[in-house]
Protein backbone atom coordinates (compact mmCIF):
# COMPACT_ATOMS: atom_id res chain seq x y z
CA UNK A 1 0.00 0.00 0.00
CA UNK A 2 0.94 3.29 -0.84
CA UNK A 3 2.22 6.20 2.02
CA UNK A 4 -0.41 8.80 3.15
CA UNK A 5 -0.12 11.97 2.90
CA UNK A 6 -2.17 14.74 5.03
CA UNK A 7 -2.59 18.38 2.93
CA UNK A 8 -5.30 20.69 3.65
CA UNK A 9 -8.47 20.19 1.77
CA UNK A 10 -9.84 22.40 -1.38
CA UNK A 11 -13.20 24.00 -1.75
CA UNK A 12 -13.19 22.07 -5.55
CA UNK A 13 -13.44 18.46 -2.86
CA UNK A 14 -16.13 19.50 -1.23
CA UNK A 15 -18.92 17.50 -2.46
CA UNK A 16 -16.29 14.18 -3.03
CA UNK A 17 -15.49 15.02 0.67
CA UNK A 18 -19.68 14.89 1.40
CA UNK A 19 -19.72 11.70 -0.47
CA UNK A 20 -17.39 10.53 1.41
CA UNK A 21 -18.99 10.88 4.81
CA UNK A 22 -22.13 9.36 3.79
CA UNK A 23 -20.06 6.02 2.54
CA UNK A 24 -18.51 5.95 6.14
CA UNK A 25 -21.36 7.29 8.18
CA UNK A 26 -23.86 4.83 6.35
CA UNK A 27 -21.52 1.94 6.75
CA UNK A 28 -22.42 1.79 10.33
CA UNK A 29 -25.36 -0.08 10.45
CA UNK A 30 -26.63 1.49 14.37
CA UNK A 31 -26.46 4.83 12.65
CA UNK A 32 -27.65 3.75 9.22
CA UNK A 33 -31.67 4.60 9.65
CA UNK A 34 -31.02 7.49 11.33
CA UNK A 35 -29.02 9.20 8.53
CA UNK A 36 -31.08 7.92 5.96
CA UNK A 37 -34.23 9.62 7.63
CA UNK A 38 -32.03 12.70 8.20
CA UNK A 39 -29.73 13.36 5.11
CA UNK A 40 -29.27 17.21 5.81
CA UNK A 41 -26.94 16.01 8.40
CA UNK A 42 -24.13 14.89 6.41
CA UNK A 43 -22.08 18.42 5.28
CA UNK A 44 -19.10 19.95 5.19
CA UNK A 45 -19.55 23.96 5.65
CA UNK A 46 -17.77 25.93 3.01
CA UNK A 47 -16.29 27.69 6.07
CA UNK A 48 -14.60 24.58 7.53
CA UNK A 49 -12.76 24.25 3.90
CA UNK A 50 -12.01 27.81 3.92
CA UNK A 51 -10.20 28.52 7.85
CA UNK A 52 -7.96 25.30 6.44
CA UNK A 53 -9.92 23.34 9.62
CA UNK A 54 -10.11 20.08 6.68
CA UNK A 55 -7.51 18.08 6.48
CA UNK A 56 -7.75 15.30 3.92
CA UNK A 57 -6.04 12.00 3.78
CA UNK A 58 -4.49 11.43 -0.11
CA UNK A 59 -3.32 7.80 -0.83
CA UNK A 60 -1.86 7.56 -4.56
CA UNK A 61 -3.64 10.45 -5.42
CA UNK A 62 -7.16 9.53 -4.22
CA UNK A 63 -8.86 10.92 -0.78
CA UNK A 64 -9.64 8.24 1.54
CA UNK A 65 -10.59 10.38 4.21
CA UNK A 66 -10.60 13.84 6.07
CA UNK A 67 -10.97 15.30 9.47
CA UNK A 68 -11.97 18.56 10.79
CA UNK A 69 -9.91 20.44 13.70
CA UNK A 70 -12.27 23.41 15.31
CA UNK A 71 -11.05 25.87 17.70
CA UNK A 72 -13.27 25.45 20.98
CA UNK A 73 -13.87 29.17 23.46
CA UNK A 74 -12.03 27.48 26.41
CA UNK A 75 -8.98 27.34 24.20
CA UNK A 76 -8.67 23.68 23.26
CA UNK A 77 -9.73 21.96 20.26
CA UNK A 78 -12.42 20.09 19.04
CA UNK A 79 -12.11 17.07 16.26
CA UNK A 80 -15.44 18.19 14.39
CA UNK A 81 -15.25 15.61 12.02
CA UNK A 82 -13.43 12.20 11.05
CA UNK A 83 -13.88 10.31 8.46
CA UNK A 84 -12.42 6.88 6.44
CA UNK A 85 -13.38 5.34 3.51
CA UNK A 86 -14.92 2.24 4.96
CA UNK A 87 -12.65 -0.27 1.89
CA UNK A 88 -9.28 1.31 3.89
CA UNK A 89 -10.73 1.07 7.41
CA UNK A 90 -7.59 -0.78 9.46
CA UNK A 91 -4.88 0.21 7.29
CA UNK A 92 -3.88 3.43 8.94
CA UNK A 93 -5.35 6.18 7.56
CA UNK A 94 -7.85 6.71 10.69
CA UNK A 95 -4.36 7.12 12.78
CA UNK A 96 -2.82 9.21 10.39
CA UNK A 97 -5.31 11.54 10.41
CA UNK A 98 -5.79 11.96 14.20
CA UNK A 99 -1.85 12.39 14.33
CA UNK A 100 -2.37 15.26 11.75
CA UNK A 101 -5.36 16.31 13.62
CA UNK A 102 -3.08 16.34 16.99
CA UNK A 103 -0.29 18.93 15.52
CA UNK A 104 -3.79 20.84 13.58
CA UNK A 105 -4.66 21.01 17.76
CA UNK A 106 -1.11 22.45 18.88
CA UNK A 107 -0.80 25.06 16.40
CA UNK A 108 -4.39 26.89 17.60
CA UNK A 109 -2.96 26.85 20.90
CA UNK A 110 -4.82 23.92 22.37
CA UNK A 111 -3.83 21.27 25.13
CA UNK A 112 -6.37 18.80 25.04
CA UNK A 113 -8.19 17.62 21.58
CA UNK A 114 -11.32 16.57 22.61
CA UNK A 115 -14.55 14.37 20.48
CA UNK A 116 -17.24 13.35 21.08
CA UNK A 117 -17.17 10.14 19.57
CA UNK A 118 -19.77 7.65 18.10
CA UNK A 119 -19.79 4.44 20.46
CA UNK A 120 -18.59 2.39 17.18
CA UNK A 121 -15.55 4.09 17.19
CA UNK A 122 -14.90 4.18 21.28
CA UNK A 123 -11.79 1.10 20.43
CA UNK A 124 -10.33 3.26 17.83
CA UNK A 125 -10.19 6.06 19.52
CA UNK A 126 -8.79 5.09 22.91
CA UNK A 127 -6.35 2.84 20.68
CA UNK A 128 -4.66 6.50 19.41
CA UNK A 129 -4.78 7.84 23.34
CA UNK A 130 -8.12 9.48 23.62
CA UNK A 131 -9.58 8.58 27.39
CA UNK A 132 -13.33 8.66 27.61
CA UNK A 133 -15.06 10.70 30.44
CA UNK A 134 -18.81 10.44 30.31
CA UNK A 135 -21.50 10.69 27.31
CA UNK A 136 -22.88 13.52 25.52
CA UNK A 137 -26.66 13.36 24.10
CA UNK A 138 -26.32 14.38 20.10
CA UNK A 139 -29.38 14.59 17.94
CA UNK A 140 -27.90 10.95 16.69
CA UNK A 141 -28.34 9.48 19.95
CA UNK A 142 -25.39 9.19 22.86
CA UNK A 143 -22.10 10.27 21.89
CA UNK A 144 -18.64 9.50 24.17
CA UNK A 145 -16.97 12.43 25.36
CA UNK A 146 -13.22 11.57 24.93
CA UNK A 147 -10.19 13.71 25.49
CA UNK A 148 -6.56 13.54 23.43
CA UNK A 149 -4.26 15.37 26.15
CA UNK A 150 -1.39 17.41 23.89
CA UNK A 151 1.02 17.92 26.19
Amino acid sequence: MSAITIRSARISERLELIELQRRASLNNLGDRDVLLAHPEAIDLPVAHITTLATRVADRAGRVVGFSVVLPREDGDAELDGLFVEPEVWKSGVGRALVADAAIKAKELGAVVLHVVGNPHAKYFYQAVGFLAHGHSETQFGPGLLMSLDLR
